[in-house]
């Protein structure tokens, strides 16, 4: 992990459980560059890693995540990748249809489909905001436990975008396809207790990080080849064909990027006045 990329998450193993943290606070952990290598490379180290039982995951600050860094990705735009980038983010710049090697993801989508493909159990702990890419990072655990009053969108409508980072999967998942709709084509804002009752969440806590904590604790008491084996076996029960659906997520998003609409739809929301969209051809 690179020097920039180690200053993006923090990480700290006790008793078997991954106290791993999102340490972009001044940001409100926006997901720039350096974040999108260090999540994806930090799961696959914990994943190989038979020591760890469990995994909490949350974030440092005032919020969990408040979705990507736009300013950071502008250069995507214009097809540049940033100076210093790294191999996987050239190859998500240049083609984001391309895979991960070996994955059915890429780069985006793996930052968050690691943490249901490692073997041991993910508790993300939610508190502040969860929006857009920091919802679905979220959506990626097996557990979320959140705060009544934190803030979760499915926010990429707002940008003339789709969920790409593995969420349409999630959604439908999580909370059935016709309230995955109206969240998604919508993207309206939910507290953390809304978040429950519609089944996006597990659970609310006053401090979902304590809770998720002694929630992991009690994980990591049991075998841990049971656990594993549970979490694959509900997994694969779970699971439809998801490599072909985080490649029509890529088409999809690399379709719409740039386009009229999608343009349109970000200057509309900066200069604070209703988009003029054109048909769909």
């Amino acid at each position: 992990m690179g020097d920039d990329q180690a200053d993006r998450v923090t990480v700290h193993v006790d008793g078997g459980v991954a106290d791993v943290r999102l340490d972009r606070p001044e940001k409100l952990n926006a997901l720039d560059m350096a974040m999108f290598g260090a999540l994806a490379e930090t799961g696959e180290a914990l994943a190989a890693d038979p020591s760890v039982r469990a995994v909490v995951l949350s974030g440092e600050g005032r919020a969990f995540c408040a979705g990507l860094d736009f300013a950071n990705f502008a250069a995507m735009a214009a097809d540049a990748p940033p100076a210093g980038a790294s191999a996987r983010f050239r190859r998500l710049v240049n083609d984001i249809t391309a895979r991960e090697p070996g994955r059915a993801t890429n780069l985006a989508q793996q930052v968050v489909h690691v943490w249901r493909e490692m073997p041991q159990p993910v508790i993300a702990a939610v508190h502040g905001h969860a929006l857009g890419g920091g919802l679905q990072i979220a959506l990626g655990a097996d557990i979320r436990i959140v705060a009544p009053d934190a803030t979760l969108s499915v926010l990429e409508i707002r940008w003339g975008l789709v969920p790409d980072m593995t969420g349409t999967a999630a959604l439908i998942r999580l909370v059935g396809e016709d309230v995955a709709k109206e969240l998604t084509f919508t993207g309206r804002m939910i507290t953390g207790a809304e978040a429950v009752r519609l089944g996006l969440a597990t659970r609310a806590a006053d401090d979902p990080r304590a809770a998720a904590t002694e929630l992991a604790r009690e994980i990591a008491g049991h075998s841990p080849d049971a656990v594993r084996g549970a979490k694959r076996l509900l997994n694969r029960a779970a699971d439809g064909d998801l490599a072909g659906q985080f490649l029509e997520e890529s088409r999809t998003l690399d379709a719409l990027r740039g386009s009229p609409n999608q343009v349109e739809a970000v200057r509309a929301y900066f200069e604070k006045r209703p988009p003029k969209f054109t048909d769909p051809l």
